[in-house]
């Protein structure tokens, strides 16, 4: 299937490493130019050497750019950094986000804080600094990476889910407003996906059922009717899909890949 991105421009936070970095190992692989974000500087600069590693035919270019985007001034110098390389920005995906796995009643407010001011209040900020030139130009291209947890939610992980719902409200609202000017918006929302992010959560998990870390992974992969964590790859391949005009009428959508896990429509 051709997807006709060579030559585009696009923005991934969180893109050091998991779910973001393979985005944007797969943008740069169809002639897309990348810039990744994130606030930890060596694994930046060792995801940045990744993609760099591939030979990419397209003249496209891979920059990396440390920020955090839970502030005002970070989402400012990512964006800045992109407009000035290349003037404008084709592509967004959010990914940047994590929030703690924890007892209810134990999680501090603080967590609460954390989770959503990194993921919801910071991918509302990349929509509200990169949305006006695509507005402007008529043509973007927006992908939240949400997560599952905002349809099937947990006690234990209370401050990721409700994120993740509010994101999908957010990516719904607001796909009204961008529509007119044929910019589209949509949410991935992956269950368990075969990252460290994943095993961190099901240490987290563990110690709050007080139970060992491979029964906290095991009846996660117990709840997919498939019988297996998603990879990072497959991931990125439907973000490639909604960024490209192969779904130039899906705008507003919440796409699920949790191996069947949700037994709802």
């Amino acid at each position: 299937m051709l997807l006709n991105l060579s030559g585009k421009t696009a923005i991934i936070t969180g893109g050091s490493a998991g779910i973001g970095l393979a985005c944007a190992k797969a943008l740069y692989a169809e002639g897309v130019s990348v810039l990744i974000a994130a606030r930890n500087e060596e694994r930046l600069a060792q995801a940045q050497a990744d993609i760099d590693a591939h030979a990419n035919e397209n003249g496209a270019e891979a920059l990396a750019e440390s920020a955090d985007v839970s502030t005002a001034a970070g989402v400012e110098r990512v964006v800045a950094r992109a407009l000035s390389a290349w003037e404008r920005v084709d592509i967004l995906i959010n990914n940047a986000g994590s929030a703690p796995s924890g007892d209810f009643y134990r999680l501090s407010d603080d967590a609460y804080h954390g989770a959503w001011d990194l993921k919801l209040l910071g991918y509302m900020r990349m929509v509200r600094a990169v949305a006006p030139q695509m507005k402007a130009r008529r043509d973007g291209r927006i992908v939240n990476i949400v997560g599952a947890a905002a349809h099937n939610p947990t006690p234990i992980f209370l401050a990721g889910s409700t994120a993740n719902a509010a994101i999908i409200n957010f990516t719904k609202g607001i796909s009204q407003d961008l529509a007119p000017y044929r910019v589209r918006i949509n949410a991935i929302s992956p269950g368990p996906v075969n990252t460290e992010r994943a095993r961190q959560l099901a240490r987290q998990e563990a110690a709050a059922q007080e139970i060992s870390v491979e029964e906290a992974i095991a009846r996660r992969i117990d709840s997919i009717p498939l019988g297996r964590m998603a990879e990072t790859d497959e991931i990125a391949d439907m973000a490639l899909f909604l960024a490209s005009d192969r779904a130039a009428s899906i705008t507003g959508a919440d796409i699920l890949i949790d191996g069947g896990a949700t037994a709802s429509v």
